[in-house]
């Protein structure tokens, strides 16, 4: 027997197993089946057996091979599916050596062993038979297998497979695993030990999202997926002076209370707001200093009480880098230990990024696509290294040359990239670098951002949420400055 989970559905028990003859199970070496083809995952799957006394072997329509995999599941026996040239089949078969055979659909398999009893099966045979056999008593584990819910046919011998195993099934679309929050919340109420996975997914990042699914931090606002599905709205500046914003204006706590007052009206449309600080950690600084890089980088001690009391009240923080003649991945890397947290995201500001023989305010920086790329790459890494819902990485832009060669700019399933136009003025001025640093980059994959001044914006404050909310793209990050 098997449970089958949809994300829009409870589950649903198909009938009892048989008792097997012999011990033929055996734990699977790995938990990561990865595969598009439907005959070669059946394998797979049932080569994770030492043998078999029941097989179910099926050919057919995506949803008849469904009815096999439950029919199969109900017996307790794997499923393996078969096409024209199924030599990896037969060879499947013959190993597992089973005692009963049952096939459903037209297609016989070659290389039956012989003297093994054949049993043949209607699809519809093979659907009245689930409902006759009565649900069992056994214990189930707590593991559950994940399946492509847009690919049935990959779904069917998983369901095999697990009921066999006395696991469960959930599906889910490869695309948006981590978006998915009733997939999410199905999950965490399984009290799953493992979560194994089957199918069409991304094999470069599944083992990372399927332990995030199991046991990884949510994100303020709850979820493991930033965008699309809330909003932030945050305060921007550094907790240290007033002159660089309206962060350094108040402690923390008050910095709460300001941020929900001015995130008023952004959910207008529907989406939540969840709120924010973006903290200037690295200042652009007049002076070269001790390391001759016209930055000045905070201390984890300034930054960390910003840190825990947005982790107490679900705000997001947001770490913004101005490494004047270093790097942006050297500065990142000073904050590490705030980066892994799950509510910790960073940004990058061109603007304030020199080449060896600048200083501030002469001109505005600009980064090449391939540092950003080193960035995104690293920080990436510390997502799936440390378990972590996805993380922000924010990128400031009011001209187009600060960001050399932007179409090169790589975005990771790991990070929810959002360009932010930080420019300031009138606002018809500002509506004019709005169109022209979003035209053309529908494909670009990232998300974009608004900001507005207190005192240099015209009129003073900028755009309201009503202004803001008609921008095309939609923005999913407002900051005041």
């Amino acid at each position: 027997m098997s449970s089958i989970q949809t994300t829009t559905t409870a589950f649903v028990t198909t009938a009892a197993p048989t008792t097997t003859v012999r011990n033929c199970r055996s734990e699977p070496d790995r938990q990561i089946f990865i595969e598009t083809d439907a005959v070669t995952l059946s394998a797979a799957l049932a080569g994770t057996l030492v043998c078999a006394d029941e097989v179910v072997v099926a050919s057919g329509s995506p949803d008849e091979l469904m009815v096999a995999g439950e029919f199969a599941a109900s017996i307790d026996a794997p499923l393996l599916i078969i096409d024209a040239a199924s030599s990896e089949i037969r060879g499947e078969l013959r190993r597992l050596d089973p005692t009963s055979i049952t096939v459903i659909g037209d297609l016989l398999p070659g290389g039956v062993p012989p003297g093994t009893p054949t049993n043949s099966l209607s699809v519809a045979e093979a659907t009245a038979a689930i409902s006759e056999i009565a649900p069992d008593d056994v214990d189930r584990s707590d593991n559950l297998w994940l399946a492509d819910a847009t690919r049935p046919d990959l779904v069917a011998p998983v369901t095999a497979i697990a009921g066999l195993r006395g696991d469960r099934v959930i599906l889910g679309d490869p695309h948006n695993l981590l978006g998915d929050q009733a997939l999410l919340e199905a999950v965490r109420a399984s009290s799953a030990e493992a979560v194994f996975v089957a199918g069409g997914f991304d094999p470069l990042i599944v083992e990372w999202q399927s332990a995030a699914l199991l046991s990884a931090p949510e994100l303020p606002g709850g979820g493991l997926k930033l965008f699309p599905g809330r909003r932030l709205v945050a305060l921007y500046g550094n907790p240290l002076t007033s002159a660089l914003g309206v962060m350094g204006e108040q402690g923390p706590e008050e910095a709460v209370a300001r941020a929900a007052e001015v995130a008023a009206g952004y959910d207008a449309d529907g989406v939540p707001v969840v709120l924010s600080f973006e903290l200037i950690a690295t200042v652009a600084s007049a002076f070269s200093g001790d390391d001759n890089n016209y930055s000045e980088e905070m201390t984890i001690e300034v930054i960390r009480p910003w840190i825990d009391v947005a982790a107490a009240n679900n705000v997001y923080v947001i770490l913004d880098l101005q490494p004047g003649r270093t790097d942006f991945l050297t500065q990142a890397k000073l904050y590490e230990e705030l980066l892994v947290l799950p509510h910790v995201g960073l940004a990058l500001d061109p603007e304030w990024r020199l080449e060896p023989d600048q200083v501030h305010l002469r001109q505005i920086g600009s980064v090449d696509a391939a540092e950003i790329n080193q960035v995104s790459e690293w920080l990436a890494a510390l997502v799936r290294e440390h378990n972590l819902p996805q993380k922000m990485f924010l990128l400031h832009q009011f001209r187009l040359d600060m960001i050399e060669n932007r179409d090169q700019v790589l975005t990771h399933p790991e990070l929810a990239t959002v360009i932010q136009m930080d420019g300031q003025g009138p606002l018809g001025t500002k509506y004019g670098t709005w169109d022209a640093l979003t035209a053309g980059t529908g494909n670009l994959g990232v998300f974009w951002g608004w900001k507005n001044f207190y005192d240099e914006d015209v009129p003073r404050g900028g755009a309201t949420p009503a202004e803001v909310l008609g921008l095309q793209p939609v923005p999913v990050y407002v900051s005041y400055q």
